[in-house]
Order: structure tokens, then sequence, then C-alpha cells
């Protein structure tokens, strides 16, 4: 993983490009396709707003960019069309005023319409009828984002949150880690490649051998 301080405020992360498509299991092309025509230019045009730096292989973005592009590439996986994604980003984005809505809200879907949860437990369609919506809605793709208590995503958990890794923009610059400590998993990927087993790496770093394989199994899939 390549990474670079510049432009990076504490807290916020750093993802290149490889980062993005490791993480979300998605194709490098897509992900730069989809930063440089999404966010760098549409939404960055709209909204005023940097969401990337950087150039080529350097080119990285934050956190937040991150769990945009896991709620646009979940709500296509469930069919929703890029346009209604569009109109609902912009919809939210005024609402919440925010560039980031995906990442700043419970976003909610019935497979056609896009919605939010306001802060009373109302759920609203994210377009411009502002209609109330109450119909039974399904969170899938919420099920690897943890949100603080007031609706920002603060972490997200790559491979699910029965499993240890998670990414923490609070910590080791957002990289993968074990939970509840500062160890990077890529760390102890790079020691098993290098011949080191399971075992040793379970009393080396004092974590359960669950955590070790999790750590491998990340960094073993590749991107389709």
């Amino acid at each position: 993983m390549i990474h670079s301080k510049a432009h990076s405020e504490i807290g916020t992360g750093i993802y290149s490009i490889p980062d993005i498509s490791l993480l979300l299991r998605l194709p490098k092309p897509k992900v730069r396709r989809w930063l440089a025509d999404f966010w760098d230019t549409r939404f960055g045009e709209k909204y005023n707003n940097n969401y990337s730096w950087g150039t080529g292989i350097n080119k990285a973005t934050n956190f937040y960019t991150l769990i945009e592009f896991y709620v646009f590439y979940q709500l296509r996986e469930l069919k929703v069309g890029t346009k209604a994604i569009f109109t609902a980003h912009d919809e939210m984005s005024r609402q919440l005023k925010t560039p980031y809505p995906f990442a700043s809200a419970k976003v909610l879907t019935d497979g056609r319409k896009i919605l939010y949860t306001l802060t009373d437990g109302t759920t609203i369609n994210a377009d411009k009828s502002h209609q109330i919506n109450l119909k039974e809605v399904i969170e899938a793709f919420c099920k690897k984002i943890e949100f603080s208590d007031n609706d920002l995503a603060e972490k997200y958990w790559p491979l699910g949150k029965k499993e240890q890794i998670v990414v923490d923009p609070h910590h080791q610059f957002g990289q993968p880690i074990i939970d509840q400590t500062n160890i990077l998993a890529e760390s102890i990927f790079n020691l098993y490649q290098a011949g080191e087993t399971i075992d040793f790496l379970s009393r080396l770093y004092d974590i359960k051998e669950r955590d070790i394989k999790a750590a491998i199994s990340l960094f073993n899939q590749k991107a389709a």
C-alpha cells in the first residue's frame, strides 16, 4: 500500500486506489473511474469539495469517501439506478449540509427508492418529494459500517463485524488493524508470507489464531 500524509488530517484516514480496491473488493479501474468521474468531477464541482489529492498511483482519498464508495457500490448491487443514486446523494447532501451524505446518515433501501432516517427514527424518501415512507426496508449494506452517536460513519469492518479486522481512521491512518489493538493486518500478512506460522504469529502478537487467519484472508483475496 502506498500512502502520503499530504492533505491528510488526523482521524480522516488515507486510502489509495489499491486500498479501496482491496477493502471493497472492487477492480482498480472501476475505483479509478468512479473517483474521477463521480466524486472528483460530478460531486466535486457541485459541492465545491476536493474528494481526493495526488495523481496516478499516489492518488488518495479519505475515510468518508471510502464509505461513500461502499454505499454506492451496494446500492448498485441492489439494482438501484445510477440516476436515482445521484438524485438521492444531491438531496441528502442539501438536507444534511454535507458533501458526504452517504457517510453521514444510515442509508436504507427497499431496492427501488433510497431512504434515510432522521434523528426521531422517521424514514424519508431521499428525493425531492420528501414523502414520508414507513415501509419496512432492509439495512443489509450497513452491516459493515459502525456509526457514531451523531450518525457519522466512524468504522468499517471489511470482513463483517463477526471478524476482528476493522478500518478506523483514528488508528494507523485508517489502515486495517486487529480490533482493540494497533496491530496492522498487513504486517501480519507480510510475516505470514515470509514463512511464519499462524501459531507463531498468534503467540507473537498475543491475539487469537482466528484473528491471524482473518488478517491473512483479507490480503489474500483479490478484487475481481
